[in-house]
């Protein structure tokens, strides 16, 4: 009996789902990116020079800044939206830059807009809050506990939680430690007139609370927003400072506001410090603080 034939298979094309695709697809990579943080972006854009090039493009960066700081499209314009990404998430805050020895401790509460150049620096989360006519700065923070600033750069601002060591309250009798509220434009830690020390804060009004405060509060809003529903949020106290044992501090960061509080236990008041930031002698404000400490 002769041997059967062995059928032969012809050999197939291959037809491999990645067969004609590009593996430098610049839309492709551009929406990946928009998924990677920081860090990420930057390795993958040491790669090579094709990555780095599109890691470059300051679109992708402006969206993992927005994505990250939890902000939607703002109205302005920035440049260079990378080194706004680095400032923004590097780890700085304003105390790496000035009294550096008073430091103790931070934490990052998040970003905010203010739309309009007029805000209000609050230290009662009292709502309605209502301007009275005819007084100065001074008695209008003693009677109200908020004052108005105007001339705030618009944009884009984060703000930060600082925990800070006295003298620097300027009081020779504390020996504490001072909370504040720090607030500042994204763009001032690449502002020259901040880094090389020529703009600096200035006291604008401070008073002191002469009874027993239940906790140290502080508070920056834009006025145009101040009836927003978001804004209101930040009156609702119950919903965010805790129980009255809870002495851990506690923040509150809305579209167009942001909020700290502190409870307190028994003492015999507060020293209540409010301070600006100008860009230059005849500038925009560019940073706030609200600054507390026990007397």
């Amino acid at each position: 009996m002769g041997k059967r034939m062995r059928r032969e298979k012809s050999i197939c094309c291959c037809n491999s789902p990645l067969a004609g695709f590009s593996w430098y697809e610049e839309d492709i990579w551009t929406e990946i990116a928009k998924h990677l943080d920081g860090k990420s972006l930057v390795m993958l854009g040491t790669t090579n020079k094709w990555f780095h090039c599109l890691i470059m493009e300051d679109s992708i960066w402006k969206f993992a800044c927005l994505r990250d700081l939890q902000l939607p499209e703002p109205q302005h314009t920035f440049l260079n939206w990378i080194k706004l990404y680095a400032s923004a998430f590097d780890g700085s805050h304003s105390f790496m830059f000035r009294q550096r020895e008073k430091h103790i401790d931070w934490m990052r509460i998040g970003a905010f807009f203010l739309d309009s150049p007029i805000a209000l620096l609050a230290e009662k989360l009292n709502c309605p809050l209502k301007m009275p006519q005819g007084e100065n700065l001074g008695k209008t923070l003693e009677s109200c506990g908020f004052c108005i600033l105007n001339n705030i750069k618009t944009g884009i601002w984060i703000a930060d939680l600082q925990l800070v060591r006295c003298p620097v309250c300027d009081l020779n009798t504390c020996d504490g430690t001072m909370q504040t509220l720090d607030a500042r434009h994204i763009e001032l830690f690449l502002s020259e007139g901040y880094r090389d020390g020529s703009w600096e804060y200035q006291i604008i009004g401070s008073h002191d609370i002469k009874k027993h405060a239940d906790g140290a509060s502080a508070g920056i809003f834009d006025i145009k927003h101040l009836n927003d529903s978001s804004t209101s949020e930040i009156f609702n106290l119950k919903s965010w400072v805790g129980k009255p044992n809870d002495w851990q501090p506690k923040a509150m960061i809305t579209l167009h506001a942001v909020a700290i509080n502190t409870n307190l236990q028994e003492n015999e008041g507060l020293h209540v410090k409010y301070q600006a930031m100008k860009a230059g002698p005849d500038g925009e404000v560019v940073s706030l603080r609200i600054s507390q400490q026990l007397l």
